[in-house]
């Protein structure tokens, strides 16, 4: 069976032409934070028919959103990676996501995968236009970077140059921390460098009110 199109004289139509099928975003997702090999986007995707995913990376390749670059040593693998295309989706996914916590559960922060805990960052934190410095992040035994600048968080997988701050922990002491004030050390993560930035994160969290109200709800419970 073909890609089904919806053959309309509009553009949201022909951009879900190229990525409204299922797991298509969710390989732009991923692709975000950098290149990935097959069997990492396998898993880092999370329930795609493996036939599925191989179909939607192909689509994506036609379309030139995404495609194959070989890793440096010791890897010397291919892998696949946004394009310039490709990337151009980042901030509309951000938006996508910010407009989607309108149905997540806070409650199920709990249950994040470390992996996925960079782009909900970015996410969640709506820095100002002049913020600039960047942040390492460290979940899972992985380390990443986060740059703001214009406004905006953008992550990346591997170690970050010369951060402002370093935070490390699990994805509910990492939102725990920034989101509900948690105390690092105690219910929330490990902070290492300018405790002054920690609290202007703090001061970027942008989320509706039910959910925050759900998260603090989350750290209290956790606390008593």
């Amino acid at each position: 069976m073909g890609r089904r199109e919806y053959g309309q004289p509009c553009s949201l139509a022909c951009a879900l032409d190229q990525v409204g099928e299922r797991w298509s975003l969710l390989v732009i997702r991923e692709l975000m934070l950098g290149p990935l090999r097959f069997s990492e986007l396998d898993r880092a995707v999370g329930g795609a028919p493996t036939d599925v995913l191989t179909k939607r990376l192909r689509d994506l390749e036609e379309a030139g959103i995404v495609g194959r670059v070989e890793l440096e040593p010791p890897a010397s693998v291919t892998a696949y990676e946004l394009t310039s295309l490709g990337r151009g989706l980042e901030r509309p996914l951000l938006e996508l996501g910010r407009w989607g916590l309108s149905f997540h559960d806070p409650a199920t922060v709990a249950e994040m995968p470390p992996a996925m805990l960079p782009n909900a960052l970015c996410v969640t934190l709506r820095p100002p236009p002049e913020a600039d410095m960047k942040i390492a992040l460290r979940t899972g035994d992985r380390e990443y970077e986060l740059t703001v600048k214009d406004g905006w968080v953008r992550a990346r997988r591997g170690a970050a140059r010369d951060p402002r701050l370093r935070i490390s922990g699990t994805p509910w002491e990492v939102m725990a921390t920034l989101v509900a004030g948690a105390d690092p050390g105690e219910l929330g993560a490990e902070v290492e460098g300018d405790v002054g930035t920690l609290e202007e994160m703090r001061t970027w969290v942008s989320l509706p009110d039910a959910h925050r109200e759900g998260a603090e709800a989350e750290v209290a419970a956790a606390a008593t």
